[in-house]
């Protein structure tokens, strides 16, 4: 790399650490500066995954005090992130590059619309459980979430654009929480997606020292940047900014 796309690359981790923490969708703003260096696809999403992991951590300890309660349902969750997440990075090294570039815009649009309908979806399920006599939502999400959440993972572990916004609209419609509560444990899973990818990646897939350690260093600045920012939206504003940023996921990854 020259210094210029040095500069570039660890510019295009800050942004994307400060996004990944208030939404995701990070990796659309480094994937495509990794592509423009010259390095493969597959190299580029690999090492990508790898430098995003410090700012997944970073942003997990900037939002720790929302964490506070969360130990069971994160510590549950993360089974599921964990065992999609290797599966995702399996399926990265044995599919062609093109194996999910139809699937993924209708991911990422479903979860846009569960997370605009999320207060409305919640609101109808709880009146339902009143109507039956149940207390309340599952304090976990249940089985459905889980699955849910291995299934997104799988596919984080293979790309990981727009993940976060997929973690949030599975969240927020099947847990009883605030958005920046969930948004706090989607920090702590897309790191264990993040990692787990990132160990298998060690052994089985080519990556670029440099740009790991370049996005590691932005990311991790982005990570705390993104905290500081996001723990003060309210959540019509945190909702509104996934939505835009959602779009934007989408129209990049249907047009590029």
């Amino acid at each position: 790399m020259t210094y210029w796309e040095m500069l570039a690359v660890l510019a295009a981790g800050i942004g994307a650490g400060t996004i990944n923490t208030i939404v995701g969708s990070g990796t659309l703003i480094t994937f495509p500066v990794l592509l423009a260096t010259g390095l493969p696809p597959v190299t580029a999403t690999v090492s990508n995954a790898l430098g995003l992991i410090p700012g997944s951590i970073s942003g997990a300890i900037g939002y720790r005090a929302e964490l506070t309660g969360q130990r069971d349902r994160v510590l549950r969750l993360a089974v599921a992130a964990a065992i999609g997440g290797l599966c995702g990075a399996i399926l990265l090294t044995v599919l062609p590059p093109t194996a999910f570039e139809t699937i993924v815009p209708v991911l990422v649009a479903l979860a846009l619309v569960l997370v605009v309908l999320q207060p409305r979806i919640t609101r109808a399920v709880q009146a339902r459980r009143e109507r039956d006599g149940t207390d309340g939502a599952p304090r976990h999400g249940g089985p459905a979430l889980f699955a849910g959440m291995l299934l997104a993972s799988v596919y984080g572990g293979y790309f990981t654009a727009a993940q976060g916004i997929i973690y949030l609209s599975l969240m927020g419609t099947l847990i009883d929480d605030t958005l920046q509560r969930l948004n706090a444990a989607k920090n702590v899973l897309a790191a264990v997606v993040n990692s787990v990818a990132a160990l298998f990646f060690v052994f089985a897939a080519e990556f670029d020292w440099t740009a790991v350690a370049l996005i590691a260093v932005g990311s991790t600045i982005g990570g705390q940047l993104g905290a500081r920012v996001g723990r003060r939206l309210p959540p019509r504003v945190l909702r509104a900014l996934i939505v835009v940023i959602g779009s934007a996921a989408i129209l990049q990854l249907v047009t590029r």
